[in-house]
């Protein structure tokens, strides 16, 4: 398989993942979703899993069908979007807050280190 396949299959997995994640933000999984939401942020809990569910399904959409000049921004805004909820799976991690599976310490604090493979492959699968 060619380094461009894999890249576009890359990049379209993460994409479709990403409209998942944030079908799940407005629906099934909004409660689960409020746990992560780090106390600090001054919006309330529901309202920022409604927004960033909306923002996710906009930045998998873009990833899936972006034409090929857009694709490198569009990559660092998933990026930079991935970089940006980092704190809330953090705030999970500190307040012991059991979502997703997620009810032990070793499972939140294991977590935290899939984040920055998250930016990496939305860099990676993007890249020209």
């Amino acid at each position: 398989m060619k380094e461009k396949d894999i890249k576009t299959a890359a990049r379209i997995l993460l994409g479709a993942s990403l409209v998942y994640a944030g079908i799940s933000h407005l629906t099934f999984a909004r409660r689960e979703f409020q746990a992560q939401v780090p106390d600090f942020v001054p919006l309330k809990k529901d309202d920022t899993v409604v927004y960033s569910g909306v923002a996710e399904i906009a930045m998998g959409s873009a990833l899936i069908v972006a034409p090929k000049k857009h694709r490198a921004n569009v990559g660092r805004l998933a990026a930079a979007f991935f970089t940006a909820v980092f704190p809330g799976n953090i705030a999970q991690y500190v307040n012991k807050r059991s979502a997703f599976g997620l009810d032990t310490d070793k499972k939140r604090f294991i977590r935290l280190f899939f984040q920055p493979v998250l930016v990496w492959w939305a860099l990676g699968s993007t890249r020209k």
